[in-house]
């Protein structure tokens, strides 16, 4: 066998020293895992507690069980068979008959209704559940992911801002607009990191990276909760999909999971501890399996991990009809043992399944359920009843909102400017395309994305009113006309379609402008639930259009629209600007005038990285190393001499085409003096849990340019040395710094045990006598670095 050359990483003595003094301390210096965490006391004061156990003696077993279920205003299909449900029941009509959702609302039987969107609606049931028995009224959730009514980026997008106070402020902002219709229970934020661009729920989440997940995790609970969930204006957020969801093989939405448990709490859980830690209400099951195991029926997640480490003291509420599906997991060989085993593992409420109030009576009678677990399960629902005030002030607010507020547009204008990434931009004639010179006569807009207001909302768009959209045509068109030039307007081509009739008018239209705006992507039904794709090029035949066009001559700005990273190889090497847009929201168009004019310099940083070729994916940056390493930081630079026997792709280079934390701006920076405040420090002070501020990081960023700008200033750590391989680099701060033409500023970065520690092959979180590389620059390609060790 041919072996690689050698590659010099650090001096071998201090490697091998390091790690067996780490190895040697382990077992007296490994930090135990934190006792469980004081419950929020938003959710368990002790007023609360005490309403809650003085309603539960009243209630009878029916109206319990009632508390545990939820549907939607058609009502459900109940079994009539003797064993209550099997996954025939589905198929098979006559074994089921029909129950009103107002009947149970009467009845004081409905603890929860899904996506009853509107007053009316929910003042119905709401009034009808307030007039039985105990009075305890409807919790009424709905998907509302990016924006009621006025609607900002998705977010995968909204994550590309890189500006957690700004994912507060847009969350606060829907959440206001949806207690106007009833709603007080929020189905986001999706937490789960997704580092394959295959799985179309990626534009739900925040992207590829634990420390930028668990920012924005910890803004939505800020957002949505505020510090007082009986506000009126405040709605309790689900935490979904609990756990690992996004790690779905081959990217194929519903499938199995299978990782280690330091994989699972290094990459997969800090976002839902970081939720959770900031006040989170409820969480969701996921609809995977786990390691084999279910994740609606899983124990080690909900029980051990949640509960007992976390301290959760809210409710989880299944996925829709999760709780039925672990008959297909083939976990369960009925309704019974399914119903036995999610509520016992931890799943509070039954959404959509239509087993918990069917199976429970009966497993209670046949001794297989405890009422003290029924009981427990209750308390947790109502606790977080109590704590939204819905006792208290049971209906909408007054004022509802049933279209876009004019008042909010700025806002989701600002989100859509600031999600913007700048991918590409050179020169076309001397000059680079972007941005657009003021002066410019003729535009030609070419694409499918153009013009389609419902494809600006992308997927799960809220209760949106699809006229309010600003599309990219309506904007330059007021743009051109206000300035006395001209805007020619081509479709080119649908978004999925072969056709190439469009082709020649968009050709025409190319050469009679001076510049062209290319507007492609997917459409918002290609990403989100069930929007998996096994190619990430654009669809249709887009791509043609694309080449057609570029063949022209004229400079072409590509426009793109998606709710993943695609594959751009060829537009990267052939188009001199390409702007990433997302799905923008209600103020699309606007935002994208604004960055293309430059009124706004872009300053988006990728939350994913973006592939070279489907074949890469699962692609992130921050990978283990290899015995064989493609290059010497394992980032895909190739190492002089033989290249063969290493950990490489023979046809495409390892490293992303766009990497995690990338985009360009109008303007350039510069990083220079990069430091930490100490070359040491001793393992005594550095593991303890609770320590902060052990080393800062400083580094100064100059703008260059020739125009304010802001730009995401990235902070990258390396452990070497350790008992257990780390990532070659991992996200350990950030900040944005708005800089005037000549402006340097210094950024400091704190770091203590939060972002120095690791979990171990016994999953504790540790921290060990090893040696640290921190790097400061503005993508995950950093190259400034500073060096420190923590010593025995």
């Amino acid at each position: 066998m041919k072996l690689p050359s050698p590659l010099s990483l650090r001096p071998l003595a201090l490697l091998l020293g390091l790690a067996l003094a780490g190895a040697a301390s382990l077992p007296a210096a490994a930090a135990p895992r934190p006792a469980v965490r004081p419950p929020n006391a938003q959710l368990a004061s002790p007023e609360i507690e005490r309403r809650v156990e003085a309603l539960l003696k009243q209630m009878t077993l029916e109206e319990k069980i009632g508390q545990l279920v939820q549907y939607n205003d058609v009502g459900y299909t109940a079994p009539t068979t003797a064993d209550g449900g099997s996954p025939a029941l589905a198929a098979n009509p006559e074994t089921r008959v029909h129950v009103d959702a107002m009947q149970l609302a009467k009845e004081g039987r409905l603890g929860s209704m899904l996506n009853v969107i509107g007053a009316d609606k929910t003042r119905a049931f709401q009034q009808a559940a307030m007039a039985s028995r105990l009075h305890i009224p409807i919790l009424f959730g709905a998907d509302v992911i990016h924006g009621y009514r006025t609607i900002y980026p998705v977010p995968l997008g909204l994550a590309a801002s890189w500006d957690p106070q700004l994912v507060e402020d847009v969350s606060r902002m829907s959440a206001g607009e949806a207690t106007t219709a009833g709603v007080k229970w929020f189905y986001s934020p999706m937490v789960d990191i997704s580092r394959d661009a295959r799985w179309g729920r990626s534009t739900e989440g925040a992207g590829e990276d634990a420390y930028l997940g668990a920012a924005m995790a910890r803004a939505y609970i800020r957002g949505y909760q505020g510090d007082d969930l009986s506000r009126p204006d405040a709605v309790a957020a689900s935490v979904k999909h609990f756990a690992a969801y996004g790690a779905a093989e081959a990217g194929r939405e519903y499938n199995t999971t299978d990782m280690s448990d330091i994989r699972l709490r290094q990459v997969y859980l800090p976002p839902y501890r970081a939720a959770v830690e900031a006040g989170a209400a409820t969480l969701m099951s996921a609809f995977n399996a786990l390691n084999g195991v279910p994740a609606s029926a899983n124990p080690y997640l909900m029980d051990e991990i949640l509960r007992k480490e976390w301290g959760f003291g809210g409710f989880v509420v299944s996925d829709y009809t999760a709780v039925m599906e672990l008959t297909n997991h083939g976990v369960a060989l009925d309704a019974a043992t399914a119903t036995k085993k999610a509520l016992e593992a931890g799943v509070e409420v039954d959404m959509m399944s239509h087993f918990y109030d069917t199976q429970i009576p009966r497993l209670l009678a046949e001794h297989k359920l405890s009422m003290a677990t029924v009981d427990e399960a209750v308390r947790r629902v109502l606790r977080v009843k109590f704590a939204l005030g819905l006792f208290e002030h049971p209906y909408a607010r007054p004022g509802e909102v049933t279209r876009a507020v004019p008042e909010h547009r700025p806002l989701v204008r600002r989100a859509a400017e600031e999600s913007f990434v700048l991918l590409r931009n050179e020169p076309a004639g001397g000059a680079p395309v972007l941005p657009l010179a003021k002066g410019v006569k003729r535009i030609a807009l070419i694409g499918p994305l153009a013009d389609a207001s419902g494809e600006m909302q992308g997927a799960w768009g809220g209760a949106q009113h699809v006229p309010d959209v600003v599309t990219l045509r309506d904007a330059l068109q007021a743009r051109m006309r206000a300035a006395g030039g001209t805007l020619l307007y081509a479709e080119g081509t649908g978004i999925e379609g072969d056709s190439q009739a469009g082709f020649a008018e968009a050709k025409r239209a190319a050469g009679q402008a001076d510049v062209v705006v290319m507007a492609l992507g997917e459409s918002s039904a290609m990403s989100g639930e069930a929007g998996s794709r096994a190619h990430l090029d654009l669809p249709g035949n887009q791509q043609q259009l694309l080449e057609a066009v570029a063949a022209t001559g004229k400079p072409v700005v590509l426009v793109v629209f998606s709710g993943r990273p695609l594959v751009l190889d060829w537009a990267a090497k052939h188009v001199p600007a390409i702007l990433e847009a997302w799905f923008p929201g209600t103020e699309a168009g606007n935002a994208l005038a604004n960055v293309l004019f430059g009124d706004v310099a872009p300053s988006g940083k990728l939350p994913m990285s973006f592939p070279r070729a489907v074949g890469q994916e699962p692609l992130y940056y921050n990978q283990f190393p290899t015995g064989r390493p493609a290059g010497a930081a394992d980032l895909g630079k190739p190492p002089a001499g033989d290249t063969r026997f290493i950990s490489r792709y023979i046809d495409v280079p390892n490293d992303a085409l766009f990497p995690f934390g990338y985009g360009l701006s109008y303007t350039t920076f510069a990083y220079s003096d990069v430091r930490v405040s100490r070359a040491s420090l001793p393992l005594a002070e550095a593991n303890r849990a609770d320590a902060k501020g052990l080393v800062t990081v400083t580094a100064t960023v100059k703008n260059t340019g020739a125009r304010e700008a802001t730009e995401v200033v990235q902070l990258y750590v390396r452990n070497l040395g350790a008992s257990v391989e780390q990532p070659v680099r991992s996200l350990q701060g950030f900040r944005r710094v708005t800089l005037r033409p000549g402006e340097s500023r210094q950024v400091s970065f704190p770091l203590g045990f939060d972002e120095l520690s690791f979990y171990d092959v016994h999953s504790r979180r540790v921290v060990e006598p090893t040696h640290y590389t921190a790097w400061v620059g503005g993508s995950s390609l950093a190259d400034r670095q500073a060096e420190f060790v923590v010593t025995p």
